[in-house]
């Protein structure tokens, strides 16, 4: 059987209906479980990111915890991801992607709260934690939870070196080549020297650059979107209304936004979760690995502030670009062979109705920078997965060092069946981490609760 096409096909599975189901009902779950207070607390939630306070307890600010966090979710999934999703699913799976990050958030939340909690401190004095130590020092049964912690962090490896380096890097080389022609080559030797600068320093050398690049990146992005919308804001009441439509067509219709493309509820739904967890992460295990790094004096607080991360990620970057390709006119548009436009060219399309040959340099920039962001983040979630299995630190100091080396081999060379297979892990690891939340879903409600009736209701 063709090797190519087995890890399609689990692909497939792994990231099928069952597996978007069980990511979005936990999150309705905890919701509820949670009595709504994530939602209820958003705007306190944001208010923390700028005034929580310092503690003496972690290794980086809780703003550097939930930038590094962001780092890794932030990337090509708000670019190239959503014109996907509405490519494929219509662009009422706009709204599905919006809905499933508000239950994301919830989840999000709860991660983070455990992470926390379950954290420890490492031999070089540095916090350790993520959903492996949940599943090990919280589930009672110890041969499950170990099970469990060891299946993760094994899947959370090698989704860092696809996912989270191969994929991003040659995102990057074909964002340069696209643009000012720049040899594949030579984007990989920068790319190679920016990652050991900042790698080899660990998660404080991290969460310093994150907490510059992403909010540069985020504000540059949302900048120029905002005034693609507000040039074809005429465009925008149609716009929104076809959206909602198509979003809850019981059979499958066209729409005026969407020009030539058909699709039906149930397809709006699939990828718009399917692309809106593929953004945010939420349930897959990865942010509380650097929630679990912050200076903090609760869990709960720090799950608050990490749950923003899903907001301003899917609630509002992924809407713009949603937004800017609704406005443009260009959804649904071929090309020469007749086929449908998507990806990263039709974000540039979009761009381009207001900005012209400047809307490809916009968007390969942004690009660029999200794709890079993402390695860095996922470092450090690699590094800790590696270190659950094996503490040596000679051996975590390879590991950066090979991860850096690796975005040459990624920013020079299109491996399909790379990206299959890390998306295959990446997926994986929601299993474990989805069974740990429904597991210890009393220990996340008994932090929600404690906090909200002691420090919260007492502000």
């Amino acid at each position: 059987m063709d090797f190519a096409k087995l890890i399609s096909d689990v692909n497939d599975f792994v990231w099928g209906p069952v597996m978007l189901f069980f990511l979005v009902g936990t999150g309705v779950f905890l919701t509820i479980r949670l009595k709504f207070l994530p939602w209820r607390n958003l705007f306190y939630a944001i208010k923390m990111i700028v005034y929580a306070k310092q503690y003496p307890k972690g290794d980086i600010t809780p703003f550097q915890s939930l930038m590094t966090a962001m780092s890794a979710t932030v990337g090509t999934g708000n670019i190239v991801g959503v014109s996907t999703a509405m490519v494929l699913g219509g662009p009422g799976a706009l709204v599905w992607m919006f809905i499933s990050a508000a239950f994301g958030m919830s989840t999000k939340y709860g991660e983070s709260v455990l992470a926390i909690k379950y954290r420890e401190t490492n031999s070089v004095g540095e916090m350790a934690g993520g959903p492996m130590y949940a599943m090990r020092n919280g589930i009672g049964n110890p041969v499950v939870g170990r099970f469990l912690a060891a299946f993760f962090a094994i899947c959370a490896v090698f989704a860092s070196f696809g996912i989270g380096n191969l994929t991003q890097a040659n995102s990057i080389s074909a964002a340069f080549a696209a643009s000012y022609n720049t040899p594949t080559w030579a984007t990989g030797a920068f790319l190679v020297v920016f990652s050991l600068a900042v790698l080899l320093r660990g998660i404080k050398s991290i969460g310093k650059v994150s907490s510059l690049v992403v909010p540069a990146m985020a504000t540059f992005y949302f900048a120029a979107a905002v005034l693609v919308i507000v040039a074809n804001f005429d465009k925008i009441p149609a716009g929104l209304s076809e959206i909602f439509r198509m979003a809850f067509a019981p059979d499958a219709v066209a729409g005026g936004v969407g020009g030539s493309i058909i699709a039906s509820m149930l397809t709006a739904m699939r990828w718009g979760i399917a692309r809106g967890v593929f953004s945010n992460e939420a349930g897959l295990g990865s942010a509380p690995i650097a929630a679990a790094a912050a200076r903090t004096d609760h869990a709960s607080r720090q799950g608050y502030v990490n749950m923003t991360g899903t907001f301003f990620d899917t609630m509002i970057i992924c809407m713009l670009t949603g937004l800017v390709i609704a406005s443009s006119g260009v959804l649904g548009v071929t090309n020469q062979n007749g086929e449908l436009i998507s990806g990263a060219e039709l974000t540039i399309l979009a761009f381009s109705t207001v900005f012209g040959p400047y809307g490809k340099i916009i968007v390969s920039i942004s690009l660029a920078l999200f794709a890079y962001s993402t390695i860095l983040g996922w470092e450090y979630y690699g590094e800790k997965s590696l270190e659950y299995l094996y503490s040596g630190r000679k051996l975590i100091y390879a590991y950066r060092i090979f991860f850096s080396l690796l975005t040459f081999v990624g920013a020079t060379t299109a491996l399909d069946i790379v990206w299959n297979i890390s998306d295959t892990m990446n997926g994986l690891m929601a299993i474990p981490n989805l069974i740990c939340l429904i597991w210890l879903h009393n220990d996340i409600a008994k932090e929600c609760f404690d906090y909200q009736k002691n420090v919260i209701e007492k502000a």
